[in-house]
């Protein structure tokens, strides 16, 4: 229980005593240097339910809780209680704090968090970044937090952007590999992609010449009927673009392997969409024997959910092939299936929204009691300064080369600064991995996941700020600071500290508390302020006290087993983002 939670009941048990209500919301407040008093406890809901003046209210709070032994002294400042508290309560706060940081509540339930799910049509792009990132950090809060979890992906490994990929390679590769590219598989296949469009479009502009519309031109260009024809050859088990299908998303799968390694994810299970679509169509039929949905005269398959405020939504084409939404079906009934997992949380963007809210609603209708423990983590777009990106225009940023840009990056600007220069080759190069990455991550994880944002690698490495790299770099002082401390040896209780010092323990104590906020927002931006809030308050710790070489032996080992502490919690909220540490720098 960290000091605040602990004088939260305290406080309870007075205003109850003094006026037997125990439904109140209270706002106690954690306060910085510049503040009087410790804690502030905001009296204004008080004010509401008693009907009496503010400062009398303090007044009697104040009288009555100054008799803990833990509390120095009280004011009260119009609508608010000032307290201040003895020095000891904060010591064993502090002693307190390891505990906590190694024990977290179990809940006994499994969550399931899907992110990724890439199309195998394309490599993995800056919105891939955002998207795998968010995905896996929320799992290690999750897991953090007391849950079990499972990371999983569904590949979407078929359908009319495959077939796009593969009859341009067909057409235009003359046999082209990987190998003999010289080019990652998903690269390869995202150049085929691309190249599609590029012909499509000419044939779309020719048929506009010869006096159709754009809408008419658009269905009757030779390339998308080609496509359109591979993909009923593909459903109806061509041996042949079955073949070439396994070739592809082979090199596909191969160069996603080497983007995740990268990026340091990974997946517990891994389902294909090429297996759960039959799932979907077998439960769509379902349906409509059920009368849950229905059948327009084209054979198409559709779902009315105009009386929940949503539109008619398209399960089934008429040509028998499934959409996206016949694949989500059978994915989302075989999960629970195969699981016992008690929420199925899904990282997908917010242009998505509407997609799930229908596929949710859907899944209820058809009786699933778990529908109502489906949960969207939507999330905003990202961009570079240059603009939005567009897969079929080829103007999409590759995430790896990204990642390279974050690495060089790294290394200009540790060099400009003269970091690093007293290690290794071989532990620069190590270094300038860890703090791109580190920069990478920090800079997309600190934006809550429901806004946009604009990703400017420049900004994302700076070694001042609220950045990655200034929060790897305070970690790095801390340890060479331990290293020259040596062995941290336990402290007498009896010391007086400062408020500085009071600032950071309160920060360190509140871990488990922000990991349990951050679990219920699903938003690893929670954590991101919190280290950074962490890091500033202890930089002025550093800045303003001496530790090694403090004459007195015992507040020195205090402040020395204060920054281990800093260091640890650092270090274990960096690994919640994915984020890993360097030990000099």
């Amino acid at each position: 229980m960290s000091g605040k939670t602990f004088l939260n009941e305290k406080i309870r048990e007075i205003i109850f005593n003094l006026y037997q209500i125990s439904e109140v919301k209270l706002e106690i407040q954690e306060n910085k240097t510049d503040f009087e008093g410790d804690f502030t406890l905001v009296l204004f809901p008080l004010v509401k339910i008693l009907k009496k003046n503010p400062e009398n209210i303090g007044q009697e709070i104040g009288a009555a809780i100054s008799k803990l032994e833990f509390i120095k002294s009280f004011r009260v400042v119009k609508g608010f209680l000032n307290l201040s508290l003895k020095d000891s309560f904060f010591i064993d706060e502090f002693l307190n704090i390891e505990k906590e940081l190694d024990n977290p509540s179990i809940k006994n339930e499994t969550v399931m968090v899907e992110y990724s799910s890439p199309n195998t049509n394309k490599p993995l792009h800056l919105g891939h970044i955002r998207n795998n990132l968010l995905g896996y950090s929320v799992s290690q809060i999750l897991r953090e937090d007391g849950y079990n979890v499972i990371k999983t992906q569904i590949i979407n490994d078929r359908g009319i952007h495959i077939c796009k990929s593969m009859l341009a390679w067909e057409k235009f590769g003359n046999g082209e590999t990987p190998e003999t590219a010289g080019t990652k598989g998903d690269k390869l296949v995202g150049n085929y992609y691309v190249k599609f469009d590029k012909e499509y479009k000419k044939e779309i502009e020719a048929l506009k010449h010869k006096g159709l519309d754009e809408e008419t031109a658009k269905k009757q260009a030779p390339s998308i009927l080609e496509a359109q024809q591979m993909l009923l050859d593909w459903e109806n088990g061509d041996e042949k673009i079955r073949n070439l299908w396994k070739t592809m998303n082979a090199w596909v799968y191969e160069g996603f392997s080497q983007t995740y390694k990268k990026l340091g994810v990974d997946f517990d299970q891994i389902q294909y969409e090429s297996n759960t679509y039959l799932l979907g169509k077998d439960l769509i039929l379902e349906g409509l024997q059920k009368g849950i949905f229905y059948q327009k005269n084209d054979g198409s398959i559709w779902v009315d959910l105009s009386d929940e405020g949503l539109d008619q939504k398209l399960l089934l084409r008429a040509d028998g092939t499934s959409v996206y939404m016949t694949q989500d079906l059978g994915t989302a009934v075989e999960r629970f299936k195969d699981n016992d997992i008690r929420r199925l949380i899904y990282t997908v963007g917010n242009e998505q929204d509407y997609h799930f809210q229908v596929l949710f609603k859907i899944l209820e209708k058809m009786g699933y009691p778990w529908a109502k423990h489906l949960y969207h983590l939507s999330y905003g777009m990202v961009e570079l300064p240059a603009g939005k990106m567009k897969s079929r225009e080829g103007t999409v940023v590759d995430a790896d080369d990204i990642i390279d840009e974050m690495y060089k990056t790294a290394k200009r600007k540790a060099a400009e600064l003269g970091k690093m220069e007293h290690l290794s080759e071989s532990e620069k190069e190590k270094s300038y991995e860890i703090v791109g990455l580190g920069a990478l991550k920090y800079f997309i994880l600190k934006v809550d996941p429901k806004k946009k944002m604009l990703f400017n690698p420049e900004e994302s490495i700076d070694f001042n700020g609220n950045t990655g790299p200034f929060i790897q770099y305070t970690y790095a002082r801390i340890r060479s600071l331990l290293g020259k401390g040596g062995q941290v040896i336990d402290f007498q209780k009896d010391i007086e500290i400062n408020a500085n010092e009071k600032e950071l323990i309160l920060l360190l104590s509140n871990y488990r508390e922000t990991v349990e906020k951050s679990a219920e927002t699903l938003s690893p931006a929670v954590v991101a302020n919190y280290v950074y809030d962490i890091v500033k308050t202890y930089n002025s710790f550093y800045q303003n006290h001496p530790i090694l070489n403090n004459a007195d032996q015992n507040l020195r080992n205090f402040r020395l087993k204060l920054s281990e502490t800093t260091a640890k919690t650092i270090k274990k909220s960096l690994k919640l983002l994915g984020i890993e540490v360097v030990s000099r720098m």
